[in-house]
């Protein structure tokens, strides 16, 4: 009996039919190797220019003086650093709890709602938006109106940059979190709210501080909200009221300009970016993977 049905399925398998599938697959899979080669070939081709001329010019002075005047030597990128830390702090600071409660709301409360599904359809269109759009945006609402450049607009629009990223991670966490664990709370008597806060959103504690991460990762390189926000400044300033040097307008300026201390020191910032990003991805897939391994 089992040599009659082998028969008959050797018999409908069609020899042509299945070397022309695998010729396909042969050709589909060199193809993609070749497009992976071609695109690492260029990511390494850039890092290893950035690398060239970032560490040329790293030195301790770097980090402890200011940005220099055009035309004269040394300086350093403090004034630019400290800026965007705190630019780039503040945003995390806003974004983390309006994301995180709006995901919370979008997964256990709305779902499928009016306001959900606007809210949803809000989120993707920030998510997809230019963010020179969002640096215009706040100019005419924010700067425009107070009449100069300051720290805070620039907070203001990197925390709608990074807001969508983390309420579309946190919804889709709190998403995977099996619905038994959510019953078992009820059943003990736990108010939804409490059931929301201390047993859904701790139990989707890794993908939730994976997606801050990236949110953070997303906007430490933005430059074009900070041109019409932020702007720059010379001298170093904690004020988050007036014009502040970030590394991102720092590195559109220097890059373009006809100096060489400018245009190394360009380099030099590009690298710290590029580490500082590096870092905070490496560190979202570390949490992902525990995430994962639990």
């Amino acid at each position: 009996m089992s040599a009659k049905l082998s028969g008959q399925a050797s018999s409908v398998i069609d020899p042509g039919l299945f070397s022309k599938r695998k010729r396909t697959n042969t050709i589909g899979l060199t193809l993609s190797m070749i497009a992976m080669l071609i695109g690492m070939i260029f990511l390494f081709w850039i890092l290893s220019v950035l690398l060239y001329k970032g560490f040329s010019t790293l030195s301790l002075d770097l980090f402890i003086q200011n940005t220099p005047a055009p035309g004269s030597e040394g300086g350093g990128l403090a004034n630019p650093i400290i800026g965007s830390l705190m630019i780039v702090g503040f945003a995390t600071l806003v974004s983390t709890p309006i994301g995180i409660l709006a995901g919370i709301y979008l997964s256990e409360y709305g779902k499928q709602s009016v306001i959900a599904e606007i809210t949803r359809f809000v989120t993707d269109i920030m998510l997809s938006a230019p963010s020179i759009v969002i640096g215009l945006f706040v100019y005419a609402i924010m700067v425009a109106q107070m009449g100069h450049f300051s720290g805070w607009a620039g907070t203001c629009a990197l925390s709608l940059i990074a807001v969508p990223v983390v309420l579309r991670t946190t919804e889709n966490m709190l998403r995977l979190v099996p619905l038994t664990l959510r019953e078992a709370a009820y059943a003990l008597g736990a108010p939804r709210w409490k059931v929301a806060l201390t047993v859904t959103l701790k139990a989707a504690k890794s993908g939730v501080i994976t997606g801050i991460l990236l949110a953070l990762a997303r906007i430490s390189g933005e430059t074009a909200p900070l041109l019409f926000t932020a702007l720059n400044n010379q001298f170093f300033s904690s004020n988050m009221n007036s014009p502040m040097a970030n590394l991102p307008v720092v590195i559109f300026q220097f890059a373009m300009s006809p100096y060489d201390n400018w245009v190394n020191l360009a380099w030099a910032a590009a690298l710290i970016i590029t580490f500082a990003v590096l870092g905070l991805n490496i560190l979202a897939r570390v949490v992902f993977s525990e995430k994962d391994k639990l």
